[in-house]
């Protein structure tokens, strides 16, 4: 293993003499660098829809999405499959986030089970993975052998595997079939793939998501329409929600969410189509929770 060759471990020739500046001027540095993040990604669009695509149909016909990684790489797998839920009403067991060392690992560094290949396959036996799933290995220098193993162990099993990390000359992009290779440069401090890399890899990661649940009918317009209102503020949002892709008043919206127990969708679809609640009930049934096809049906 030459970290040389890999471009997060290399040195930044823009911030070699970082710690004999201000704040500011180490700020607007880091700043600067930041920007090259967003080129990066636009650089794997056609990689990103691809794996979208792939997500996506398989979410919905029930198939599982699994972030796999260790480190940074495995916290942001786990937030961001920790987020569906309540953003987009997803079974907690549909978004899987792994990382080396269980949960443990979230908040405490076990820097060496990332080098065990084994336990990669090992914890993908564990959730009993299915061919019909998705596994993502999230991996900033592409070369994790806990990651590395996981994907192995997919591509084994016949899942389709996606890969994003931030290395060009990487292991990992050869062992997926889609790989994202989000190569955002030498870090501001050397080596630390928190910045930067963990940056791009987070963005990636809501793209993947966030688009998919789009294409799967979680969003009306740009509206959280499958939103869980676990709290004050989410079940006043859902009566926001149902008031801008309605357009009624707050006293109408109250009463059609009373009736619909809360149901966002279906308040949406009674509002627009003026249809009884049985009606819209069954549109939204023949349209798999997809609001702009329901009403495409009633009106």
């Amino acid at each position: 293993m030459n970290l040389k060759q890999m471009k997060t471990e290399q040195r930044n020739p823009l911030t070699e003499n970082i710690d004999a500046l201000d704040t500011l001027s180490i700020l607007k540095l880091m700043n600067q660098e930041d920007y090259k993040v967003m080129s990066a990604i636009e650089s794997q669009l056609d990689a990103i829809s691809q794996a979208v695509d792939i997500i996506a149909p398989a979410l919905k016909s029930g198939a599982r999405l699994i972030y796999i990684g260790a480190g940074t790489s495995g916290r942001l797998g786990v937030l961001d499959a920790s987020e569906c839920p309540p953003t987009f009403g997803t079974d907690p067991n549909q978004i899987v986030g792994l990382i080396a060392g269980g949960d443990y690992a979230l908040r405490n560094a076990i820097e060496d089970v990332e080098d065990n290949f084994l336990q990669g396959k090992t914890d993908l036996i564990d959730i009993k993975l299915d061919k019909s799933d998705v596994v993502v290995g999230i991996a900033a220098s592409g070369r994790t052998p806990y990651v590395l193993g996981a994907i192995e162990y997919a591509r084994e099993i016949g899942c389709h595997t996606i890969g994003v990390m931030c290395n060009d000359i990487a292991p990992l992009k050869d062992a997926v079939h889609i790989p994202i290779t989000v190569v955002v440069g030498p870090e501001v401090v050397t080596g630390s793939t928190r910045l930067k890399a963990g940056t791009a890899q987070k963005l990636v990661l809501n793209m993947l998501t966030t688009v998919s649940m789009i294409k799967n009918g979680k969003v009306f317009k740009n509206l959280m329409v499958d939103v869980q209102a676990t709290n004050i503020k989410l079940i006043e949002r859902k009566k926001i929600i149902v008031m801008d892709a309605t357009g009624a008043d707050r006293e109408t919206v109250q009463e059609v969410l009373e009736k619909t127990n809360g149901n966002v969708k279906l308040s949406i679809v009674m509002l627009l189509s003026d249809a009884a609640l049985e009606t819209a009930q069954k549109a939204l049934q023949a349209s798999q929770g997809n609001v702009r096809e329901a009403l495409k049906a009633l009106i």
